[in-house]
């Protein structure tokens, strides 16, 4: 018989002077035949639902309740007891980590950062059972769901669906027909509830959304956790600190044979956890990340990975520390195909990922900057030894001995909104004594956020002489007709411009993040709980085309749940209006989301803030 009382799973807890169980109890109050009981469960005690009978021990015998739902208990990890695996001494940092149901997750790139509000909803009714079903789901012994490594580790992979038939389906295509695009979502909360009633994978997820509901899932659960953006995120297929471009011998990219990339950003999450299983100094903020990029004991998923770890370049300790290194510190290494095939190196770019690591700042929307935490100042003695440290470890750097380039090429482009046309500035700069031209092409194509082509625009050869200790200038004007017929649902234009002069080669990347539309918000009412309020989403069409097949979405945790409308087409220029009465259900600051998503336009989203009272102050 399974000895159920040492794997913890039946706790038996008394009250007086009988001997009990680990769990302490307090008779709190006694009136006549009614008692007030307090229990207290240990720190390391398992996560989740328990059933609770009370026995009643008389001079007849022992009396048990029977199985009242109503009287289960949910036990979770406790950020305010110091002895506790979560334990967060800040509480500050604990209403932002664990009780914010709503935060940001910023997007775009580092030079123009845009940001997505996200509905956690971790207290909606319903989502705690669904973040229980999906323990239950992935099959995790219930003995096990006090150890916090382990728990998060399989909550990595379950909130995909890559392995093991999880919440999420990834879709980095522009095929969404099947299920929602990963840009209509406004929260997890839809998502989870959807999840746990059908028990069947949700279509569709790109990172941000991955992250965002694994968000919810671990607050739920009551581990301290943000989302972060990794700007410039190495995806590297070869196991080392060397993301490898491979041009033609023209010059043009060789997207065939080029297997790794950069993607514009990447969205993981961090909990805060205490590490027994690591050197001291090694606990804190942890990096798990949801989003199946490559697998780990054979299953998608990634972490915990202790960030002071990744920092120390300490990746000889667990989980998938040399993954989120590269990911954050990786050379990139531009390399040509000369006519008989071969590659050769002739530019190392140490700087271009990991430009930027931001997560939302404690107590605000603002983004705050945490690239210290991960790595130091490039090209310090810190950051040399860091480097060192992970070669020894086995992450193989770049060690390309090239010449010094006394020709450089740069792009700069402002902000562009969707529909304007991109001015492109090239700045080729000559550090020689001699005059010299170069013999360069400009590539344009729209991009998936994950640095993969969708189409090509533009290849264009042009050439450029260039005054002897001289900068010299060439602008290019792209119309808006030109990209807008291949931009699809995607967002991001990427410009390579590459170069040939005598026997030096030069290249630059930049690539812009179209800037889209509003949506406006006003809520009317009296912004008390249980008291009738309206929200209001409206919308004007800027375009000279149609937008079709136009979903809109609102949700606010604590307000209003997820609602839809659909309009079939919205002409040019033309507005729509849609109202919706809501009744708040939570006091506090709370916050309203809207989306608009169509074939044609996406990432469109705005969001209000509103306190709610009972009587008094928020």
């Amino acid at each position: 018989m399974t000895d159920v009382h040492s794997k913890g799973t039946l706790v038996a807890v008394t009250f007086g002077s009988r001997h009990g169980g680990p769990w302490s109890g307090q008779i709190v109050e006694a009136q006549g035949e009614s008692v007030l009981l307090g229990i207290t469960p240990t720190a390391d005690a398992i996560v989740g639902k328990f059933r609770t009978y009370v026995a009643i021990v008389t001079s007849g015998g022992m009396q048990r309740t029977s199985r009242d739902a109503n009287t289960d208990l949910y036990l979770l990890f406790n950020a305010w007891c110091p002895q506790d695996a979560v334990f967060l001494a800040d509480e500050a940092a604990r209403r932002e980590y664990v009780m914010s149901d709503y935060g940001v997750i910023f997007q775009g790139t580092v030079s123009a950062m845009s940001q997505r509000n996200w509905m956690y909803g971790q207290f909606e009714r319903g989502v705690l059972d669904a973040c229980i079903y999906i323990l239950d789901a992935s099959r995790m012994p219930i003995y096990n769901r006090g150890n916090i490594i382990q728990l998060v580790r399989k909550g990595s992979a379950m909130i995909n669906s890559q392995d093991d038939n999880g919440v999420l389906v990834g879709n980095w295509s522009d095929d969404y027909s099947m299920g929602m695009p990963p840009t209509s979502w406004t929260g997890s909360v839809k998502i989870l509830l959807q999840y746990a009633n059908t028990g069947v994978s949700i279509c569709f997820a790109q990172c941000w959304v991955f992250a965002g509901v694994f968000n919810t899932f671990l607050r739920c659960l009551g581990i301290p956790s943000r989302v972060i953006t990794n700007f410039n995120s190495a995806h590297d297929n070869t196991g080392n600190l060397k993301t490898d471009l491979i041009f033609k011998t023209d010059g043009t990219p060789d997207r065939r044979n080029t297997r790794d990339s950069i993607w514009n950003y990447h969205c993981w999450n961090e909990v805060f956890i205490v590490r027994p299983d690591l050197p001291a100094g090694l606990s804190g903020w942890q990096v798990v990340d949801a989003t199946p990029q490559e697998t780990s004991d054979g299953h998608f998923r990634c972490g915990p990975a202790s960030v002071t770890a990744i920092k120390e370049g300490l990746l000889c300790h667990p989980f998938d520390s040399g993954f989120v290194f590269a990911e954050v510190n990786s050379d990139v290494v531009f390399h040509k195909r000369d006519r008989y095939g071969t590659l050769s190196p002739y530019r190392v770019d140490k700087t271009h990922v990991g430009q930027g690591i931001y997560t939302q700042a404690v107590g605000s929307p603002a983004p705050m900057d945490i690239t210290h935490t991960y790595k130091y100042p490039e090209g310090s003695a810190d950051d040399n030894r860091t480097m060192a440290r992970a070669e020894e470890y086995g992450c193989e750097r770049d060690h390309s001995e090239l010449p010094d380039t006394q020709l450089t090429v740069t792009i700069t482009a402002g902000l562009v909104s969707l529909g304007h046309d991109v001015n492109l500035a090239v700045d080729f700069q000559n550090q020689t004594e001699h005059s010299t031209t170069v013999q360069a092409h400009l590539a344009g194509s729209v991009v998936f956020y994950t640095g993969v082509i969708s189409k090509s625009f533009r290849d264009q050869n042009f050439t450029v002489t260039v005054a002897a200790n001289q900068t010299e200038r060439v602008m290019f004007r792209i119309p808006a007709q030109e990209y807008m017929p291949h931009l699809g649902s995607q967002l991001s234009l990427q410009f390579i411009v590459t170069g040939q002069a005598d026997d030096q080669s030069v290249s630059a990347i930049k690539v812009i993040e179209m800037q889209t539309p509003s949506l406006t918000l006003m809520v009317s009412g009296q912004p008390q709980v249980q008291q009738e309020m309206i929200v209001t989403v409206s919308f004007t069409n800027p375009f000279n085309f149609p937008l079709q097949g136009v979903h809109l979405a609102m949700e606010g945790a604590g307000l209003v749940t997820h609602r839809t409308r659909y309009y079939s087409v919205i002409e040019p220029l033309s507005s729509i209006s849609w109202k919706e009465s809501f009744f708040p259900r939570l006091d506090g600051p709370r916050c309203i989301v809207a989306v608009l998503d169509s074939i044609s336009l996406r990432q469109v989203t705005s969001s209000v803030l509103i306190c709610i009272v009972h009587t008094g102050y928020c």
